[in-house]
């Protein structure tokens, strides 16, 4: 049902409600008689003046309770009339939500819709299964919903996009859930206001300059030839689990870079509750034992006392000086610590496993990107320990491009959320103060007016650093709040992809499309596990 129509049906149901107008040729007689009640009431009260003062008194009171209901009954009725008329004049976003319905009716709608957001994130189609449907069943640019009590708009165009993740949008502020701000904490960088996530920015970017890129790149290349080269070709089975892999490998280059040296039983315990809070993000906030939700809480305390415990000795002096103000205390730095980690192994492992599974299902294109990465980098084919460079990493293009559009399909952060401050306009929809706008990245990554067959990996989409239409490649968001980590990113999966695809052939062992429950991110449920042969 379209926007127009949608509205049309509201007005027609709410009228429903309304008394009918008398006919044209009654107009005259309207105003004296057209509430006879009314005038029966007064009649008994001016009868009764000549009765005792008790019968007086009690023909007034009925007559003023008459009078009030009547005056009431016509504030209620003009009341409802000119909001009938301002719902068909507003553009509200067709779908269920605050808006045009009752109060009732939206919270049978918050009820209704948040059930089926949670059944879908429990199920193996993930959470965006929940925002696809609405998208097919309202079409672009967009669907309103009402989601854990509050009114949320998923928008899908460029435009709107360019408006909401701009360096200041003005009339919107950063949202997330509540969940995500209990288990990060308060000062993270994912969840500060403008001016703290500005001030924040200025002091954390020096971890991504030149410098620690190229130390986090020659780190992360030691893990990668160890992993690929020693575990992975000892492996009697020829069968690995790349998500597991990857979630071990980038957790130690970002540990490496934030906390320095931990011993490994405390590494491995670590990474096991920052993946325990990764799992609570959009769970139930229930703190109860045995929840979800519960256990990432514990998990968050247990982080919070490792990181505080190797803060004074372990984590870098740079880190310390650009955070640790006289105004703030310790709790900024250890929020963020905890941040970084999940912005940094997470979504990065999360990436390099669709892009082994993507590869696995194009093996020409794989067996094309293996040629020319053994010509870029003929000594890697001889001598394991041969590092790669940045250099190296620069003239790889077509691995790059493979990079990209793999980002582009996975769509790891589904979409970016803001609220609305004042009323206001966007992607040509009535949005109302207190709603909760969503930029669907993914629905424009797979867009068919921005994208040619965007269900297919094709990496020449991105040949010679071709871009797309502005704001509609958001894999690292947009604006004032881009990814700080961006190019770390780019540069573990593009070390990860040479030395995989120099090293084996690849074939998915499990074709089972089914995703985690409960996760945040996307991901498949069987970890993607490939048959590798060694090349």
């Amino acid at each position: 049902m379209g926007d127009d129509d949608m509205l049309l049906h509201q007005f027609q149901c709410q009228s429903l409600l309304v008394p009918c107008s008398p006919p044209p040729d009654a107009d005259a007689v309207a105003g004296s008689n057209s509430h006879p009640n009314y005038c029966f009431f007064l009649g008994v009260c001016v009868s009764l003046l000549t009765k005792s003062p008790a019968m007086l008194l009690l023909a007034a009171a009925a007559a003023s309770c008459a009078m009030m209901i009547f005056i009431k009954g016509r504030r209620r009725r003009r009341r409802r009339s000119n909001n009938q008329h301002q719902q068909v004049l507003i553009n509200l976003p067709p779908g269920r939500g605050r808006g045009s319905s009752s109060w009732w009716s939206w919270s049978v709608s918050a009820v209704v819709e948040t059930l089926s957001f949670l059944a879908a994130n429990s199920s193996g189609r993930g959470f965006y299964h929940f925002v696809e449907a609405r998208h097919r069943r309202y079409g672009p640019p967009g669907f309103r919903t009402a989601l854990f009590g509050h009114t949320h708009v998923f928008v899908s165009s460029a435009d709107a996009a360019r408006l909401l993740l701009a360096s200041e949008p003005r009339g919107f502020s950063k949202r997330y859930v509540r969940t995500v701000a209990d288990l990060l904490g308060e000062h993270s960088l994912l969840c500060a206001s403008h001016d703290a996530h500005r001030a924040l920015r200025r002091a954390i970017a020096p971890l991504f300059n030149a410098r620690a890129t190229a130390s986090l790149a020659a780190s992360f290349d030691a893990l990668t030839r160890r992993l690929i080269a020693r575990d992975w070709r000892s492996s009697g089975s020829g069968a690995v689990v790349v998500l597991d892999a990857a979630l071990g490998i980038t957790f130690d280059a970002i540990c490496d870079m934030l906390i320095a040296t931990l011993q490994p039983d405390a590494k491995r315990q670590l990474q096991s509750d920052v993946m325990a809070v990764t799992q609570a993000m959009l769970a139930v906030p229930l703190r109860l034992p045995g929840t979800r939700f519960y256990a990432g809480l514990q998990a968050r305390r247990r982080i919070m006392d490792e990181e505080e415990s190797a803060a004074a000795r372990r984590l870098p002096a740079e880190l310390l000086l650009l955070l640790l103000t006289d105004e703030e205390d310790d709790q900024l730095i250890l929020d963020n610590i905890l941040t970084l980690i999940i912005a940094g192994q997470v979504t990065t492992a999360t990436a390099i496993t669709w892009m082994v599974k993507y590869l696995a299902d194009n093996r020409g294109f794989q067996e094309t990107l293996r040629s020319v990465q053994l010509e870029l980098a003929p000594a890697a084919k001889h001598q394991d320990d041969a590092p790669l460079t940045l250099q190296h990493l620069n003239s790889m293009e077509l691995a790059y491009m493979a990079v990209k559009e793999s980002l582009r399909m996975a769509s790891i952060v589904s979409w970016f959320p803001r609220v609305a401050l004042e009323d206001c306009q966007v992607a040509g929809f009535h949005i109302k103060k207190g709603w909760i706008v969503n930029v669907d990245a993914r629905s424009l990554h797979y867009d068919p007016t921005v994208y040619d067959n965007p269900t297919t990996f094709d990496p020449s989409r991105f040949k010679h650093g071709e871009d797309t239409k502005p704001y509609s490649f958001l894999v690292f968001g947009a604006g004032g709040r881009t990814c700080l980590g961006m190019n770390l990113a780019k540069i573990m999966m593009l070390i990860f992809l040479h030395r995989l695809v120099t090293t084996f052939r690849w074939e998915m062992a499990d074709e089972n499309p089914s995703l985690e429950k409960w996760a945040m991110f996307p991901r498949l449920k069987n970890g993607c596990p490939i048959h590798i042969t060694p090349i």
